[in-house]
């Protein structure tokens, strides 16, 4: 596998849209990974476009802050797209319609409560008997699916559906600990039977979203960089973009110390058990060049 790279300036010949995914590749949720503010700056010095596509549950509007929080300079991006953006829109336009009562499952009440604001006609309720659908769209940091089995009985026992607005099955956080994710609680529901309506990348809706708000670029010119083979590479593959593999985020434990055929193995192993394709391109960490390599 002739496709690890160092820095971005080897490829930026390829591509002329970079889309960004966020935890793994800008930073761990607590703090900025350090090649991020270099290689922000040369690729608008380059002129490429940049996006953020983000399996996050929220709207655009609160990573927006989040990552100017971190530092980032989101003038830069042209477009901040999320999964929870995508199914509000979804929702608000009656692309997904039926769905007038939503129950929350979120990290904090407030987070739902901001989610749902400006949609005209659904409201949140607070118990799955007056719900037309579960809308999972996060969880706390200490979450564990056990504590939710009592839900998903009562939801298949009555047949409500889930929107789940974050595909991701796990999350990595500071000190490379991995924290359950809300795909996960999706996962389990349609495994025993329940309905899912799945928002966020690997499906296709969030990259047909993103590629809209970026007025239709050629397909092959679009980047892809994540930290995920099932979601971020998989998806953004089917969608016809490039692919730029983080390797030290999401996998970075499965990674760690492999070198040469080791590393390809390792990698086609893990592609092979997330059912994705290979990327198109590896490296380390998101950034620009050799001098920029976190410490």
């Amino acid at each position: 596998m002739d496709k690890h790279i160092t820095g971005l300036e080897e490829v930026e010949d390829h591509f002329d849209v970079v889309v960004l995914d966020q935890w793994g590749v800008l930073h761990d949720g607590d703090a900025l990974y350090p090649g991020v503010p270099e290689a922000l700056a040369r690729l608008t010095d380059a002129g490429k476009t940049i996006a953020l596509l983000s399996n996050s549950g929220k709207r655009a509007a609160p990573n927006r802050e989040r990552l100017a929080g971190f530092g980032i300079p989101v003038e830069v991006m042209e477009c901040i797209m999320t999964s929870g953006e995508a199914l509000w829109h979804d929702l608000a336009n009656g692309v997904v319609k039926g769905f007038d009562r939503l129950f929350p499952v979120a990290a904090t009440p407030e987070d739902a409560i901001a989610w749902a604001d400006g949609l005209d006609g659904i409201s949140l309720v607070d118990t799955l008997a007056t719900a037309d659908a579960i809308l999972i769209m996060g969880l706390p940091d200490d979450a564990e699916l056990s504590s939710y089995q009592e839900l998903v009985d009562e939801a298949l026992a009555r047949r409500v559906p889930v929107l789940c607005a974050n595909p991701d099955r796990a999350s990595p956080r500071p000190g490379g600990r991995l924290v359950v994710a809300p795909g996960a609680l999706a996962a389990r529901y349609e495994a025993a039977g329940g309905r899912v309506i799945w928002y966020g990348k690997p499906h296709a809706r969030v990259f047909e979203a993103t590629a809209q708000a970026l007025g239709n670029p050629k397909q092959d010119r679009i980047l892809m960089v994540g930290d995920s083979l099932q979601h971020d590479v998989a998806g953004a593959s089917a969608a016809g973009w490039r692919t730029l593999f983080v390797r030290d985020g999401l996998h970075a434990q499965s990674l760690a110390d492999k070198r040469g055929g080791d590393l390809d193995a390792q990698i086609e192993k893990l592609a092979s058990e997330d059912g994705a394709p290979l990327p198109d391109y590896t490296i380390r960490i998101l950034q620009w060049g050799v001098e920029d390599a976190r410490s």
